[in-house]
């Protein structure tokens, strides 16, 4: 039996339980009537309308993105044309003459669309210059070929391509300090049209090629970016962005060349907020192991968050877990998590989080379809993840793209949506003032997204007409109409 209370113990408790009742609905039952308005427009909505939603709707930040992997194939030819002005000339190998013996030619003697700089043309012998053309003279059918050399645009096209012939055939291009600062700026500003308010990108300073072929210092280079960050075409995109040095963690001199960049990294905090390694992780030099007391000795004197690829590779490893005892706050890709139930059970409503990267995951066959990606495993057993672009120029693809891949293959929820771009926010390596200033600039966008849509539907919350890639057409027909 319930002992009696006295009205004016009763008339004092009123308050407090109607306090009570209103956090339980606001908790409960008003972020479930929230989340049923997008439930019906799922239902409701075409593909075309979907994405376009999704293309306005208001995000956070892109946290996986190598900024030599992000430009469109157009950008890469405008900027390698407009870095003239800078003193450059690419030339790009448009045909094999045999100028070299076979038993003398390299992996890249044969592979067509490589480009080099003025510089070491000059160094060629005239067969092997006869070979090559300056890029603003070719023809229009050399130019198409040229452009889809360096974009996954084949479903034939997979892994070995990406990692054995897109980077080797860029070279000089992302090796040239006012060409990367063009593809920034452009990442900027479409990123922003489709409501992104943060990206941290990987992009080192070293390693910079002059038109001579000299190299640039270091510090010239970092001291580029921060004057194209401060430019007023940057400016007004409204993009917060940080830079994370990377480290191809395989080559012979990765521990070194870890060394050097984790210190620079350090010392220009303003501009490099984080340390990853990158590549291939499969063989002995790429395991993370091998960097573990490299890492140790480093965090002695530095203090530097670091945020490592591991699990991108197939079948089970212990890759995520030494990756996590390496020191790595973020994870990239993540996927053979899955099967080390151990550390994804440590990694469950942990402090480390999962950068996603469904596209990239699927055109580099890591997944066979999407049936088979972690993503929503992890998403809904409590392990922090966000939704990444990776190398988003190759894929020809865009944020949004992740969105719609995620909404139509996983059914995502409003409130699974919210959580993923307040992820790529509250998980960036950025001072806390910082990052609370973002997240309060994000809550305050996607309240009036909200409001814009319960006023007025789609045509008044997606007023933006969408730039489509061209992964969302091959792979889910939602290609540009003709008018």
């Amino acid at each position: 039996m319930i002992p009696s209370v006295s009205f004016r113990v009763r008339r004092r408790l009123l308050p407090i339980a109607l306090l009570a009742v209103g956090w339980v609905l606001a908790n409960t039952g008003f972020a479930a009537l929230a989340n049923h308005w997008f439930e019906d427009f799922k239902q409701q909505a075409s593909p075309e309308d979907l994405y376009r939603f999704l293309y306005n709707m208001p995000k956070g930040g892109d946290l996986h993105n190598h900024l030599s992997g992000s430009g469109l194939p157009e950008w890469w030819y405008e900027a390698a044309l407009n870095s003239a002005k800078k003193g450059y000339r690419y030339y790009t190998k448009v045909r094999i003459d045999n100028c070299r013996a076979y038993e003398n030619r390299d992996a890249d003697y044969s592979l067509l669309f490589r480009n080099i700089q003025e510089s070491s043309w000059r160094q060629l012998s005239s067969c092997e210059q006869g070979e090559h053309k300056l890029l603003q003279n070719l023809t229009p059918a050399e130019r198409q070929a040229w452009l889809h050399s360096i974009e996954l645009d084949k479903r034939s096209e997979g892994r070995d391509e990406f990692f054995g012939k897109h980077w080797q055939r860029l070279n000089h291009l992302f090796r040239n300090p006012y060409i990367t600062n063009e593809i920034l700026l452009l990442n900027m500003q479409t990123f922003s049209d489709e409501g992104l308010i943060y990206l941290e990108t990987q992009s080192n300073s070293h390693g910079f090629l002059k038109p001579d072929g000299s190299l640039f210092d270091p510090n010239q280079v970092a001291a580029l970016y921060r004057e194209q960050l401060k430019h007023p075409d940057a400016v007004a995109t409204g993009m917060v962005v940080r830079l994370q040095n990377a480290v191809l963690r395989f080559l012979p001199g990765a521990l070194e060349e870890t060394k050097l960049l984790y210190e620079f990294s350090a010392k220009n905090p303003d501009l490099y907020v984080a340390l990853n390694l990158v590549g291939i992780e499969s063989n002995t030099k790429g395991n993370p192991m091998h960097f573990l007391d490299t890492f140790r000795q480093l965090r002695r004197k530095y203090d530097l968050p670091l945020s490592i690829h591991a699990g991108e590779s197939d079948g089970p490893n212990p890759h995520v877990r030494d990756t996590l005892l390496a020191g790595a706050e973020r994870i990239g890709h993540g996927l053979n998590l899955i099967g080390d139930p151990e550390t994804m059970r440590l990694m469950q409503f942990g402090q480390r989080m999962i950068e996603i990267n469904l596209i990239s995951n699927l055109l580099l066959e890591y997944v066979k379809d999407y049936s088979e990606h972690p993503f929503p495993e992890y998403l809904r057993t409590g392990i922090p993840v966000a939704l990444a672009t990776d190398d988003r120029g190759m894929w020809n693809s865009n944020m949004t793209d992740e969105f719609y891949v995620a909404v139509v293959e996983y059914n995502l929820s409003w409130q699974e949506i919210l959580k993923l771009s307040r992820n790529s926010l509250a998980y960036a390596f950025l001072p806390e003032s910082v990052k609370q200033g973002l997240l309060d600039r994000y809550n305050a966008n996607i309240a009036s997204f909200e409001t814009a849509f319960s006023q007025g539907g789609l045509r008044q919350a997606a007023r933006k007409k969408p730039v489509r890639y061209q992964f969302i057409c091959r792979y889910y027909d939602l290609c540009e109409k003709p008018r």
